[in-house]
């Protein structure tokens, strides 16, 4: 009953982060990497480009974890592009939340960092 608890607060959180990000006109460059480093972990990209004002998000996605070594210098790993559209910017960047262990240790320390850098959004 307490990890329930621990997870819908955990996840009521980065909701609320990634509504505060997505606030206003202007998206400061902070919010602009905390968006990358979301979609870079649910869609496991090397790396993430979003264009907020045409409403895209271009990825280079790993097609296979199994040529991954994280001893070494990954320069050859195939990728996949990928050209996505969102309508609301919020619900496309909630819907790649997830609710296993490993991510919700992943959202707790986002929570961390920008709960640190007080992060706010002119409006």
């Amino acid at each position: 009953m307490e990890t329930s608890r621990l997870t819908t607060r955990i996840l009521m959180e980065i909701e609320k982060l990634i509504a505060r990000s997505c606030a206003g006109g202007e998206i400061p460059n902070e919010f602009q990497d905390l968006h990358k480093v979301l979609l870079r972990k649910h869609y496991n990209a090397a790396s993430v480009d979003i264009d907020y004002d045409r409403q895209r998000v271009k990825m280079d996605v790993i097609v296979s974890d199994d040529d991954y070594d994280p001893s070494t210098v990954n320069v050859a790993l195939q990728t996949m592009p990928v050209n996505i559209f969102f309508k609301n910017l919020f619900g496309f960047l909630k819907s790649c939340l997830e609710k296993d262990v490993k991510s919700l240790a992943f959202y707790s320390r986002l929570l961390l960092k920008y709960n640190n850098q007080n992060v706010m959004v002119s409006v």
